[in-house]
Parts: C-alpha cells; sequence; structure tokens
C-alpha cells in the first residue's frame, strides 16, 4: 500500500496541561508543533526530551526546538517546530511563554517496531498473536522447544513468559526470590543454564521460527523469602522505616494470636469454632474482636497525647513567664497537636507556641496557672477522645473486612472453601512478615517494636487494595489500608520501598536497575505485571533503562483504572524514556516490547500509567463480556475504522488515542473459560477476538481445553509437548487434533493476513443474541473477510438455542469460505486429570475445513444473489448447520464490475494522491474529459467562474433558478458549490461519522452527485467544462456499492476542492501566494463575495473602456457586461437589489480586491461606482445605479480612499485617473442617462465631488416617503453635506437621518422609537474627516506630481466665484483635528465647548458639533480608521493613549464593541427580532450601541501597529502579539465556520448572533489587510 508521509499537528496552549491526554505515533512520522490561539504573538519556547540527532536519550535532558516559518511572515498561524519520530518511546514536551515557566506540557507516545526472521522483517503491532506460558511449566531448558513448538504450531508469532528467575517459597510466578538469578530447576543435573542461554533460545525462535519473545518485569514487590531482603530490609516497608505501621503491625499480631487461640479451640465455648461454618458464629467473631482484640491492643493510643505529661510542661513555660514565639509570616492556627515521628504510644506531643496562644492566664498567681492549665488539660482530653472515635472508625472497617475475608475463604461457593482455622490457613492472611519464632506470646513480641535489629525484619507484605487511587501508595504514612484490613494481601511477597529517587533506597534501585537491564537485552519486550499498584516513578524510571538497552521496547500492560484518561498517564509516563532504570533497558535493547497489567478500574487512570510509562498495549480480555454483544463491542472497540470510512489527509491535527490493544480471549491468571462458559465457547469466540484489528492472544492451555484454571501458584505440572503423531488419551503431547488447536491455527494465521494486507476496517453485526458477524474490510483493494460466530456462552448439551438461524446478506460476491469449523465430541475418553503435565479434554476436537467454496459447505445451506438497485450485488446465505460452537469465514469481493469500476475510480484519484495508486487500474475507455487533469480543466477558469464552483449561497442560487442542495430530515448545504459540501464534509471526516443525514443521502441515491455535476454542466464554457469531469467520474461512482460511495465521493470532492484553491492562488497576489493559511483563508473571501448574478448588479462602464468582461444575455440574446460586484454579506446582502452597497464595498475593496491582486475588477468597481456620482456623492445602496440611494455621507470618501489605495498599491495605478467614466447622472437632477452618452475621466468625477463638498450639498432624496424607508420620518430624507470654512471639517446630516456606517434606523412602534435614529451621528463624525484629510492630502500630492490638473476648487459664494486651494483646506484639516477631537487631561482647555459632558480622558471623540452634544464624547471605536488612513493628525503620545483606552474598553474576542460598556446606552446583546417598549433595544435598536463589529478590529490593530513602531521596540514587540492574539481568533473562527469567512458582527464578549450576517466582506477584507501590513 503506497502510504505518503504522515505529519501530526499538536496545538499548543496556554497552561494546557495534558499528561492525562495519550498521543500514539508512529515512527517516520513528523510531528509539528504550533501555536494555539491562546500562544499566538508571545516569545514560545518549545522542549523536549526526545533524543536530538546523534544523542542518546536522557530523561534528564530537554533541548528546544527550532522554529520554521514557512511563509516567513509575522503571522503565526504556519509557524511550527517539529521532531522527526525515528525512535520508540514516550517523550515529554513542555513549552513556556517569554518566561522559564513551563506555561504547558504533556507527553508524545512513539511506537516500537517489531522484527522478526532471517531477514529481520517487521511484524506490524496489529498483527501480533501472542500466548502466555508459565516458565515454571516448561521444565528444563533444553525441553523448552519441544513444549514451545505448540505455539509455533498453532501460528502464533509471541511468546509471553511469566518470569524466569529464581521462585519464592510460594511457587508463585510473580514472587521471585531472586531478580538476576535464572531459576535453576530450568537446569537438569549436570547442566548449569544461564542467562545467555535463554537469550540464544529467544534470538532462535526469532529467526527460525518468526516468534518475538516477551517476559514479565515484577518492580513492586518480592518474595518474602529474598535471601537479599534479609540484608537489605530497609528495602521494604518495615517498623523502622515506616513506623507508621506500628499499629497496623500490632493488629496483625494479635489477629495472629487470635488464629492459634481458635485453632487450638479456646474460643469453641464462645460459639467460634476452629470450623466456621454460619452466620451466628461470624457474630461472634466480631464480638470478639471488639472484645477482646481492639481492647487488648489499645490501637488509639498510637494517636493520643499524654495529657499529665503535656500540662507539665505548659505550666513549666507559664511559670518561667513563657510567651509565644511564632516565626515571621507563620499562621496563627490553633492548639496543634505535633505526631510522633517514631509513632508510640502516647507519643504525640502539643505546639506549645500554638498553646501558649490559644491558652492565656488571666494573671501570673498559681491559681490564674493552674486555671489555664485546666483549660489546657480538658482540651487535650477532648483531642484523645476525638482520636479514639477516629480509631473506632477504623476498627468499624477493619472487622468488616476481617469478617468479609472469612465469608469468602470459608463460607462463600465462589472461593476456596479452606475449612477449618489452622497455622496455615489462618483467621486472615498476615499483612507483615515475622521471621522469628512462633512461640512468643503477644506481650514479648510488642516489645520487639522497640528493637530496630528487630523491627526492621518486620516488612509489609504487598497485596490489591480494590477501588483504591492507583497513583497512590497505599503503603506511604497517610494511608491506612494496612490499619483497616482493606488489603487483599499476597502473603508470600514484600512490597518493596523505593522512595522517591535512587538515594533513597540505592541498594533496591541498583538491583532492580540490573534486572531491567537483564530482561531488556534479552527479551523483545515486558509485560509489566501488576503495573496499577507499581509506582508510577519506579516504572517509569525501569523502562527508561530498558528503552536504553533496547530502543524499540515493547510494553504491554493489563490496567484496571476505570478511566481511560489515568489509563493515559500511565502510557506516556512508562513510554517516557525516563527517569533512571528502564532507561538502561532500552539503551541495551532500542526494539524492547512492554506489555502491562493495570486493574485501576479507570480508562482515565489507565491513561496516566500508558503515557508515563510508554505502554505500547493494554490487555484486555474477552472473557470481561458477560455476552456476545458486549463481546463484539470489544472487537469494535479496541481497533479499525468503520468500513466505507473516509481517506483522511496526510497532513492533520493530532488528536487523542486510545492505548492500543492486546485483546486477549483470557488471561492467564483469570478463570477457565470451559467452567465460566462452555467448551464449544472457546473456538467462536477466539475467532471473534481474532479478527479484531489489533494485537490478539491467548495463554496456554486454552486452545488445549484445559477444563480448569492453570494456578500461577500451586501449578507444578508441565505443558505437553508437540508430537503431530500423538493421540487424543496421550496426556503429555499435542497435536492439531487437540483441542481447538487447527482453528486456532487457521485463526491465527488470519489475523496475520489481515493485520499485514491492510484490513484495516471493522463491521460487527449481531445477528442474534448469540451469533456476531464480523468483517475486515481493505479500504484498498475492498475485499472483505466476514466471520460468523455461534457463541456459546451456556453448555449446548445443558441450554436449549435457538434452532433457527437467521439469513444474512453479505455485500459482493463471496469468493470462498477461508474456513468453517466447529467443535465437536469424539470417543477418546473423559477427561481425567493427570498427574505429571496439564491436560486438556480429549474428548473435544476441531471439525474444520479450510478454503473451500460455498457450494462445498457443510454450514451454508444455500446463497441467493439479489441486486439492491444497479450497483448492491448482495449473497443472501442461509445457515444450515451453524452450531453453538462454530464459525463460518467468508472471503468476498466486490463483484466483477464494481470491482472494475472502483480501480477505474481509483486510477483518476491518483492525481490527487499516490494513496489511490494501490488498487487502481487503467481506464481503457476514459471519457475524453478525464483524458486531461482536472488542474488543466480548471486553469481556464475565472475568479468569478470559481465563485460559483466554490461558493454561492442559497439567495444568489435562487436568482439563477436554483437553490442549495437541501438534505431532507436535516438541513440546506450553505453554498451550492463545493464549500457546501466540503464544511460539512470537514466534520464528518475525521470523525468518520458515516451514521450522518449526508452519508444517508449519498447511500440512498444519486441526488447530490447529480445536483454537484449539472450545476456546473447547465453554465457552459470553462465552467461547464469542470462539470463535465464532475459528471464522468461520477458515472463510476453511481455504480459502486453504496456504502462506499459517501468515501469516494469525498475523495472526488476534496481532490476537486483542493485544485481550485491551488488556482485560485495562482491567480491572485504574490502576498496570497505565499501567505500563511490564515491569509489564504482569507483571501478565499474575495472568491466568496465576487462574483457575477444573473442581472450584472453593477451600472455599464464606458463602451471605450479596455478590458471590459462582455456575455451573451440569455434572455436578450444581446451582448452584456458581466462585470464582478462585491456582495456586502451572506446570505442576507447576496443577491438582487441588496447585493451592492457603497460604503461597503469601498471599505473591503482594499482587502478583497488590491490585497489579493485582482487589479481590474477592482478597477471596473471603482469606475462602475463613479459614474453613478450625484450630489457628490456616491450611492449607499447602489440598485444597479438606476434605484440607487444618496442617504450616506461617507461613501463617497471611502470610494476616494479607495482611488488613492489603487493608485499606489497597483503597477501604474495612477493611470485609472484618466480612465473614461459614463456618468449615469451628469447634472444632479438628470434622469439615468445610456452607457457612453456622457463620458468624463475619473480625474474630473473625483474633483467634482470634493467640489460639491466644498460648495455644500443640500438635497431631498428622490421619491421621498415610505415607498423607499416605511421607517423614515419626513424630515429624515433631507441630506446634508458640508465643509467648515474655518475647520475643514466636512459635516452634514441631522438627528432624523443616520448618514454614517452607524446607520440603524429605529422601527418599533411600541417602543415609540419609529423613525429616530439610534446613532446620526451628524455634524463632523471622526472617521469622514479623517478620510476626508487623507484624500486632500493626496491630491494636493498627486498635482504636485502631475497626475492631478486640479490645485484649487471653485465655489460660489454670495453670486461670486471662489477660488479654495486644496494646500489651504489640508492644512486647516491638519491644524484644527486635535483641537477639537481631542479630550484633554486639561481640565481648562479652551477649546473644550462642553466639559460637563466630558467621561473619559486622553480619547478623541466620537463627532464634532453633533445636534446632541453628548454624542460628540462617547467612546467608539470610529477615531482608529482616521488613525490609520490619515496618522498625520495625531500626536503620538495621545494617539497611543486613546488606542490603550480602546483596547480595554473597546476589544472584544473577535469584534470591537460599538458603544463604551460605561456608557448608559450601551447592550452587547442585538436582537432584530424582539418587539419591546425598551426604546433602546427594541427590534435592534442597538445595533450599533454595543454589539461587536469586526470590520473596526482590522483598523484598531493596524492603527496599534503603525503607532506602536513609533513608541520603540518593546512596545512594538507587545503590540504584535496582540495581534497575532488577536488574529488567532479569527483563524479559529475561520477553521470552524460552516460559511468559512467572518460575521458581521457578534454579541458581547464574542457570544453568537444569530442576526448577523454569518460572512461579511468588510469583516474578512480589514483582518486581511492587517496581515498585509505585518
Amino acid at each position: 500500500m503506497v502510504r505518503s508521509r504522515q505529519t501530526r499537528l499538536l496545538f499548543l496552549n496556554d497552561m494546557e496541561r495534558l499528561e492525562r491526554t495519550l498521543f500514539r505515533l508512529e515512527q517516520g512520522f513528523e510531528l509539528q508543533f504550533r501555536l494555539g490561539p491562546t500562544l499566538q504573538g508571545k516569545h514560545v519556547h518549545v522542549h523536549t526530551n526526545y533524543p536530538a540527532e546523534g544523542e542518546k536519550f536522557d530523561r534528564l535532558q530537554f533541548w528546544p526546538l527550532d522554529w520554521i516559518n514557512p511563509t516567513g511572515r509575522e503571522d503565526d498561524s504556519d509557524k511550527y517546530c517539529k521532531l522527526d519520530l525515528q525512535v520508540a518511546g514516550s517523550y515529554q514536551y513542555y513549552f513556556c511563554a517569554g518566561t522559564e515557566e513551563k506555561t504547558g506540557s504533556g507527553y508524545i507516545v512513539v511506537d516500537p517496531v517489531l522484527r522478526v526472521g532471517a531477514d529481520n522483517r517487521v511484524l506490524p503491532l496489529d498483527c501480533i498473536a501472542i500466548q502466555t506460558y508459565l516458565a515454571k511449566c516448561l521444565g528444563p531448558l533444553d525441553k523448552w522447544q519441544d513444549r514451545l513448538r505448540v505455539a509455533k504450531e498453532t501460528g502464533y508469532n509471541m511468546i509471553h513468559f511469566t518470569p524466569l528467575q529464581k521462585l519464592g517459597m510460594s511457587r508463585s510466578c510473580y514472587s521471585l526470590a531472586d531478580q538476576l538469578e535464572l531459576n535453576p530447576e530450568f537446569s537438569p543435573e549436570g547442566k548449569n543454564y544461564t542467562w545467555m542461554d535463554v537469550g540464544n533460545l529467544v534470538e532462535k525462535l526469532k529467526k527460525e521460527w518468526n516468534m518475538v519473545c516477551i517476559t514479565d518485569v515484577v518492580y513492586n514487590h518480592t518474595a518474602a523469602n529474598s535471601r537479599w531482603l534479609w540484608l537489605h530490609p530497609e528495602c521494604g516497608y518495615n517498623l523502622v522505616n515506616s513506623p507508621h505501621l506500628k499499629p497496623a503491625w500490632v493488629l496483625d499480631r494479635a489477629l495472629w494470636h487470635l488464629t492459634c487461640d481458635i485453632a487450638d479451640g479456646m474460643y469453641s465455648d464462645h460459639g467460634v469454632p476452629a470450623h466456621i461454618e454460619n452466620e451466628h458464629q461470624l457474630h461472634m467473631l466480631r464480638g470478639i474482636l471488639w472484645d477482646e482484640i481492639y481492647p487488648r491492643t489499645k490501637l488509639w493510643e498510637f494517636y493520643q497525647v499524654n495529657v499529665e505529661k503535656a500540662v507539665e510542661q505548659f505550666r513549666k513555660l507559664l511559670q518561667a513567664g513563657g510567651k509565644a514565639v511564632r516565626l515571621e509570616n507563620e499562621d496563627k492556627k490553633r492548639l496543634r497537636i505535633l505526631p510522633d515521628p517514631h509513632c508510640r504510644r502516647f507519643g504525640n506531643t502539643v505546639d506549645m507556641t500554638s498553646a501558649l496562644e490559644t491558652f492565656i492566664p488571666n494573671g501570673n498567681e498559681p491559681s490564674s496557672i493552674q486555671e489555664c492549665c485546666n483549660w489546657l488539660r480538658n482540651r487535650l482530653e477532648e483531642l484523645n477522645v476525638e482520636s479514639y472515635k477516629e480509631m473506632h472508625y477504623h476498627e468499624e472497617q477493619a472487622t468488616n473486612c476481617i469478617v468479609g475475608n472469612v465469608v469468602y475463604e470459608r463460607l462463600a461457593d465462589h472461593g476456596p472453601k479452606l475449612g477449618p482455622i489452622t497455622r496455615n490457613h489462618p483467621v486472615v492472611c498476615g499483612y507483615f512478615t515475622f521471621p522469628f519464632e512462633d512461640n512468643l506470646t503477644f506481650d514479648q513480641e510488642m516489645q520487639l517494636m522497640s528493637q530496630t535489629d528487630k523491627a526492621c525484619h518486620f516488612l509489609a507484605h504487598n497485596g490489591w487494595v480494590m477501588s483504591d487511587d492507583p497513583l497512590r501508595n497505599f503503603a506511604e504514612p497517610g494511608s491506612n489500608v494496612y490499619l483497616r484490613r482493606e488489603l487483599i494481601c499476597w502473603g508470600d511477597s514484600v512490597k518493596l520501598r523505593y522512595g522517591e529517587k535512587p538515594e533513597d533506597c540505592p541498594y533496591l534501585w541498583a538491583h532492580m536497575k540490573k534486572y531491567t537491564e537483564i530482561t531488556a537485552k534479552h527479551f523483545a519486550g515486558v509485560r509489566l505485571d501488576n503495573c496499577h499498584s507499581t509506582p508510577l516513578h519506579v516504572a517509569e524510571a525501569m523502562l527508561a533503562t530498558a528503552r536504553a538497552v533496547r530502543p524499540n521496547l515493547y510494553v504491554i500492560a493489563e490496567l484496571f483504572t476505570g478511566s481511560e484518561l489515568i489509563d493515559n498517564v500511565f502510557v506516556n509516563r512508562l513510554g517516557i524514556t525516563s527517569l533512571y532504570m528502564l532507561e538502561r533497558a532500552r539503551q541495551l535493547k532500542p526494539d524492547l516490547y512492554v506489555v502491562a497489567e493495570l486493574f485501576t478500574g479507570s480508562e482515565e487512570l489507565d491513561n496516566v500509567f500508558v503515557t508515563r510509562l510508554a505502554i505500547t498495549s493494554l490487555i484486555r480480555e474477552a472473557m470481561s463480556a458477560g455476552d456476545s454483544h458486549e463481546e463484539g463491542r470489544l472487537v469494535y472497540r479496541f481497533g479499525g475504522e468503520p468500513v466505507g470510512s473516509f481517506v483522511q489527509p496526510s497532513i492533520r491535527p493530532l488528536v487523542p488515542s486510545i492505548a492500543h490493544a492486546m485483546f486477549l480471549d483470557v488471561t492467564h491468571d483469570n478463570e477457565c473459560p470451559v467452567q465460566i462458559r462452555s467448551a464449544y465457547d472457546s473456538l467462536p469466540s477466539s475467532a471473534i477476538v481474532s479478527m479484531a484489528c489489533c494485537a490478539t492472544g491467548s495463554t496456554r492451555g486454552y486452545d488445549e481445553l484445559v477444563p480448569h484454571q492453570i494456578s500461577v501458584v500451586k501449578e507444578e505440572r508441565f505443558y505437553p509437548k508437540w508430537n503431530s503423531e500423538a493421540k487424543p488419551s496421550s496426556a503429555g503431547e499435542v497435536n492439531s487434533q487437540s483441542g481447538i488447536i487447527a482453528g486456532k491455527l487457521a485463526l491465527n494465521k488470519l489475523h496475520e493476513e489481515l493485520s499485514s494486507k491492510g484490513f484495516s476496517q471493522v463491521y460487527v453485526d449481531q445477528v442474534d443474541e448469540d451469533i456476531v458477524a464480523v468483517t475486515r474490510h481493505c479500504p484498498s483493494t475492498h475485499q472483505s473477510v466476514v466471520a460468523v460466530c455461534h457463541t456459546a456462552f451456556r453448555n449446548p448439551k445443558t441450554y436449549q438455542y435457538r434452532q433457527e438461524v437467521p439469513p444474512m446478506c453479505i455485500p459482493g460476491k463471496i469468493e470462498e469460505v477461508v474456513l468453517e469449523a466447529r467443535t465437536v465430541e469424539r470417543i477418546a475418553g473423559s477427561y481425567q486429570k493427570d498427574r505429571k503435565s496439564i491436560n486438556g479434554l480429549p474428548d473435544h476436537t476441531v471439525e474444520i475445513r479450510e478454503h473451500i467454496q460455498l457450494h462445498d459447505s457443510k454450514i451454508v445451506k444455500q446463497a441467493d444473489v439479489m441486486c439492491k438497485g444497479c450497483s448492491e450485488f448482495v449473497q443472501e446465505i442461509e445457515f444450515e448447520h451453524l452450531t453453538p460452537g462454530s464459525v463460518i469465514v467468508f472471503r468476498v469481493s466486490l463483484d466483477p464490475k464494481s470491482q472494475e469500476l472502483v480501480g477505474v475510480l481509483r486510477r483518476h484519484l491518483v492525481q490527487f494522491s499516490d494513496h489511490y495508486k494501490t488498487g487502481s487500474v487503467p481506464d481503457n475507455d476514459a471519457p475524453a474529459i478525464l483524458t486531461t487533469p482536472l488542474a488543466a480543466i480548471m486553469s481556464k477558469v475565472t475568479l468569478a467562474d470559481i465563485n460559483v464552483l466554490l461558493f454561492r449561497c442559497d439567495a444568489e442560487e435562487q436568482e439563477d433558478g436554483g437553490g442549495c442542495y437541501n438534505i431532507p430530515s436535516w438541513m440546506s448545504l450553505k453554498y451550492g458549490g463545493l464549500q457546501g459540501l466540503m464544511s460539512v464534509m470537514g466534520d464528518i471526516r475525521p470523525k468518520n461519522d458515516l451514521g450522518h443525514p449526508f452519508c444517508d443521502n449519498l447511500r440512498q441515491g444519486d441526488w447530490m452527485i447529480d445536483y454537484v455535476s449539472n450545476r456546473l454542466v447547465i453554465k457552459g464554457g470553462a465552467l461547464g467544462e469542470v462539470g463535465k469531469w464532475f459528471q464522468a467520474m461520477f458515472t463510476y461512482l453511481k455504480h459502486i456499492p453504496r456504502y462506499l460511495v459517501p468515501c469516494y465521493f469525498d475523495s472526488i470532492i476534496v481532490g476537486a476542492y483542493t485544485t481550485a484553491l491551488d488556482i485560485v492562488f495562482s491567480k491572485m497576489s504574490n502576498f496570497i501566494q505565499t501567505g500563511s493559511t490564515l491569509v489564504k483563508q482569507l483571501a478565499l473571501g474575495s472568491v466568496q463575495m465576487c462574483g457575477v448574478g444573473l442581472h450584472p448588479a453593477l451600472p455599464p462602464l464606458a463602451p471605450t473602456l479596455h478590458d471590459v468582461p462582455y456575455r451573451l444575455n440569455d434572455i436578450t440574446n444581446e451582448k452584456e457586461q458581466c462585470c464582478v460586484s462585491l456582495a456586502a454579506g451572506l446570505p442576507h446582502f447576496a443577491a438582487g437589489i441588496f447585493r451592492c452597497w457603497g460604503r461597503d464595498t469601498f471599505i473591503a475593496l482594499r482587502g478583497l480586491m488590491l490585497v489579493t491582486g485582482r487589479h481590474l475588477e477592482a478597477r471596473n468597481i471603482i469606475l462602475a461606482f463613479a459614474g453613478t456620482l450625484r450630489y457628490g456623492l456616491i450611492p449607499n445602496l447602489l440598485g444597479q445605479g438606476t434605484d440607487a440611494r444618496y442617504n450616506c455621507r461617507d461613501a463617497v470618501w471611502w470610494w476616494l480612499q479607495c482611488i488613492q489605495y489603487y493608485c499606489n498599491m497597483v503597477p501604474d495605478g495612477v493611470n485609472i485617473l484618466m480612465c473614461p467614466v459614463s456618468r449615469m447622472y451628469p447634472t444632479n437632477v438628470s434622469e439615468p442617462q445610456p452607457a457612453g452618452a456622457w463620458i468624463q475621466p475619473l480625474y474630473d468625477v473625483i474633483h467634482e465631488a470634493m467640489t460639491r463638498h466644498m460648495q455644500g450639498t443640500e438635497f431631498r432624496e428622490r421619491d421621498a416617503g415610505p415607498q423607499i424607508d416605511r421607517n423614515m420620518t419626513d424630515e429624515g430624507f433631507n441630506i446634508e453635506a458640508k465643509v467648515n470654512e474655518d475647520t475643514g471639517f466636512v459635516y452634514g446630516g441631522n438627528r432624523f437621518n443616520c448618514g454614517t456606517w452607524m446607520d440603524k434606523m429605529g422601527e418599533s412602534d411600541k417602543a415609540h422609537n419609529k423613525g429616530i435614529p439610534a446613532t446620526p451621528r451628524d455634524g463632523s463624525a471622526v472617521e469622514i474627516v479623517g478620510l476626508c484629510k487623507s484624500t486632500v492630502r493626496w491630491l494636493v500630492d498627486l498635482h504636485t506630481h502631475g497626475f492631478f490638473p486640479y490645485a484649487t476648487l471653485t465655489i460660489r459664494r454670495e453670486g461670486r466665484n471662489i477660488s479654495v486651494p486644496y494646500e489651504e483646506w489640508n492644512r486647516k484639516i491638519q491644524e484644527n483635528f486635535e483641537k477639537m477631537f481631542y479630550v484633554s487631561h486639561d481640565l481648562q482647555d479652551s477649546n473644550e465647548k462642553h466639559p460637563d459632558l466630558v467621561h473619559k480622558r486622553g480619547i478623541y471623540k466620537d463627532s464634532y458639533g453633533a445636534s446632541s452634544p453628548w454624542c460628540d464624547y462617547q467612546l467608539r471605536p470610529n477615531f482608529t480608521i482616521a488613525m490609520v488612513v490619515a496618522p498625520e493628525l495625531f500626536t503620538v503620545e495621545r494617539a497611543w493613549e486613546a488606542l490603550e483606552m480602546a483596547e480595554k474598553k473597546l476589544l472584544g474576542p473577535l469584534g470591537m464593541k460599538t458603544l463604551d460598556p460605561d456608557d448608559m446606552k450601551y447592550c452587547g446583546v442585538y436582537d432584530n427580532a424582539l418587539d419591546s417598549k425598551n426604546f433602546n433595544v427594541a427590534k435592534g435598536f442597538n445595533y450599533h450601541q454595543g454589539p461587536e463589529w469586526l470590520w473596526p478590529v482590522g483598523y484598531f490593530l493596524r492603527a496599534k501597529l503603525y503607532f506602536a513602531k513609533k513608541m520603540g521596540p518593546e512596545i512594538y514587540d507587545k503590540t504584535v502579539y496582540l495581534v497575532k492574539n488577536v488574529l488567532s481568533r479569527h483563524n479559529i473562527h475561520l477553521e470552524r465556520s460552516s460559511w468559512k469567512g467572518l460575521p458581521e458582527l457578534t454579541n458581547e464578549n464574542g457570544q453568537y448572533c444569530p442576526f448577523s450576517c454569518e460572512t461579511q466582506a468588510w469583516s474578512i477584507a480589514t483582518i486581511l489587510e492587517v496581515l498585509h501590513d505585518l
């Protein structure tokens, strides 16, 4: 299978600690760290302990990664640092932002690569089939091959040995007497085998048998009789180094003496005989504990204070005039009791400082001191009583645990039924070793506690605590597990005490380090025994040692944390090649494979282990399933993707994983399936397990149907050897006819084949309550293997299963029956447990047939071929003998025609990715359109065409007579073009959400498929050719099985979409082509907003103008201009009369058209609007020019600003000034003129606009009245725009209209705001003054350089002509701006006309000369626009202060608040549908009174950048961080938005506003301009 380089992206966010999140990666992957939104702009340093190239791993050695910025721009959206992952293990990363303090961290786990055979070929992890062996049951080493051959002949490729070390007295496989010594039992008389001999055998199995060998490591305990432990008792928890255990030890000894007394019959008269058989006797046992044991031990005394001694000490201090001496800053507390560090009876003491503070005598006389001492005595006695009560609580729990233990061991049906209490079978297992004579009395034993040389040998046993926190060490101080008798004790082992670091117990760490190195040297992997209760830092250290020996260490574990997140912590940290000991092992064996057993009860807790220890696989068990349904669910849970899954991109975000599973039919320390279920279930359950897409396995004895648990403690017999000629009755030998071995061989071979050949998709079907069908599917060849398994959880001899088996429908053509097998009985005698060998049921075997044709099957009655539609080829299987315990496996291919069509389809998809090469076939009859690469076809389309191809919302589609595709019972797509599909599939694809209505629609019919192609074909031209390409590709798609349609539809659409994007960017400016992902995403807004509808939105340009696009009108059949127009926003301002707005167009034009390089289209828009100039204004609502409204004062200034931008940004841009303009309204009163009737150069139109303003324009809107605006009052139709002769400021408007972008008109009769503008902003609006200043300054400069013929404006005043120089106008604005607009800190400022209205200083007014003067002083974001277009108006320091205030008060997550939150009119939530009596909000009256608009953010950030440079490098760096941080939020919104745009506005604090346009032209444009400035 062709596989491209895989890259995963890990996004870093401030204060994000991901230690409990598992990130699994493969060797050869590239991991890129990228900055999340909270870090963009900051100076972030990423550090990792992944070894640098050529360096050895050192867990403590972190090194910084270098940042790579592929675009070389300031924008952080694409910046990354990377790791090329070549070394297995678990690695930590952390990052700092500006300081050395860690602000986030986590782990990554890199899977090992296992190799087998003489050719050292790779054994993929999912191919593993493991079999566990109890090492002690293998006999002498020279006999091992005969016994291990069973694994080879059964098809296993990995062997797991329990520990090979010398065992302790109990003979448990996991109680090791010496971790460094090979079990001497492996050496027969005359031989002395060593670890080297074991290593040679392991290597031989690897090379000759293609088998990997792993073994257990046991870190948390050692055998109680370990000789080294007697020499080094500090390695365990004893009464010297852990005195907190003394009370538990005292209770333990008392219980031992109770055992002796009961065994000797001393309590028979009390109702407690040696043989406890009923509840009454249990009740009497409780009474003995409460009446005799606890009063005798007086455990509460270990936690109490000697009252008299403490009081006397206190008395002496008072008599000596003692006062409290408290360290500085130490908190004053109540009376404090200090625990005795040696845990002696009444050893706790009083902190006399707290006593002196708490109990203060009234004087120095003896009576006062005595009174004070009495107070202390009373309080201490109260505290002692509290200690007594607390101990009583512990004793209650201890009683419950003791009695519960007796019930389980002696009364319960599922317990061991130990019989009478004896010294060998005590009341309870002892919790501590007692290596001295047992004839001492209890009181004599108590004396030993104070004898250090004796007490150090009273060592705590290890065990298991139900529902305990696995991250807590239950033997450490603070835990009462031993005292409360909550430990399920392993009396043969001692819990090891490592401390926190090697220096805490040097011998133990060194000893275990050697043990680890030996293991890693000879074995490819390890299983972490009892992983959940091994101290995490110890396991982490040991695995780091192991990986130093063997970098590709394979680590497996069985975790019972109950939490996937905690599982991940273990996986991360134990694979983090870290700490001290496993480090060494991995040095010796780089390929070390590590397995662990965890019982944490929580998947979250499991993650803690998995991440820390880099556990490769977690052991999961089929026996945990209570029924076949749950067993099938486990298969689905632990591996593989759904059948028909989408192809994922090779570069994609790193997402949390679940730990790789090792799915076993049964583990070696659990109950026997033959006993729990039935012998007949072994084969079908094995088949279900083998079909899982993960590592699988079993334990020796399962396949031979051994009908009892093979005890890791008691079993001393040997495993049978392999003998192909063995008879069923031969207990010491097995062959393929034994048990289910023949079936397991076939299943193991199938398991390895499926994983190695890429059958990575899984489907589990519950046919009925006992039958499970598991499908494994190969996504490249589309071959499937289907296993139908009839489980037998209950014995068919005693349980009546359903006679009728439901038929099954299998899509595709059944090529063969891979195998059919069932468990049958044979005549071989009944089972007799052999004394020497571990024998199985001789009278059960497997009847198996492999690789047969369907018609030869004995299980299938008949198979009918059906067709579902034109592309569904289905075979219905009717079963005849699918009896309990039987399995049938089919190999299924697509029918030949479908197989060919899929292969051809994949061949055509190769142009998008080499991934599709596998399974592709040549298309010898390809339609002509498919012989040309799609990129070549698309290269002929224009950006206007791509607007149709990718976008167009429902209103635009409806204008063309169509609409966006609607998915019944769900919703319509956002766009008719490919982006509508991509937005939905972008959510579905990563999750493989094949049940989504979108996928259902594709499977059910061709409607969506036809919509995509037909919509384009009907357009004709270059776009029609693209449609024909889709049509041809979809011809194949329609005739493949429907379950594959979503996957391949996605592949076609993704390929076409990415090709279209490449074409888009190739047609744009160099800034876009070389820009970051964010730049390109924003640039797509240009395509999204700029298009040509059914009817031209722009008035016609001058016929003499060159390079104007034309088309043939479908209705009139005449040639018409088809210039691109710019929609204001989608979906509300997309089509018809409401598509084009003068203000919106020219606020957005620089960003969407000039920055992107669409110069010609920008020119055409500028000239089209120039043609509509009237009254010195350009239209607000364009209405194709003929229905224009001239009711805004700012649009003309934005238009003029864009002409300035055009001249400055476009090569030879000043030539636009000479371009002909076809004037639609040559005079104010003209009717619309046809194109070409009145031609002027653009510079004349500009001069006219300036002159009209200087002259002053006053008019009443044409057709004024409700027919053009149903909300406007009569006065509002009166328009005024003039220039103040003294200041040069443009002013105008009145309190009944709103001539700037803040143009909300009241609509509510109920609230009485109808016809009242919310924000009239009459007078001189700050941004218009700034835009005017920019234009006048520019025209002066143009004239100086000979590009503009006018130096002065000629106006009429009092009947005569007056000349006003542009230079003078420029000067007046410059001189007066800060005088009139700046709100000074000087309370005596003579320029301030309304000091009583000032509520914030150091800001710039929003307007000057408003009819409501208080409006001038409102803090709004508009002054930042003036700062960008005319920065010369502002004093740097004042500008910076004002910008800081705007940041503090107005800046939101995405937009700028349109009004200061401190203003009484502020309301940040816009609801246009709400009609209430609230004047300020009814019918959305607060549109511009608080809601956070996005486009002003662009100007705010650009102003900040401009003035920050003036303020110095330090402030500039901080500003860049702010800018990047804000932009990162826009980046996230763009990525998540199904509209792929930025909204018009949000409600307060960035909350979604349902009344906003989902994507707005000026929002996208101004953010793109910020990036251009950066």
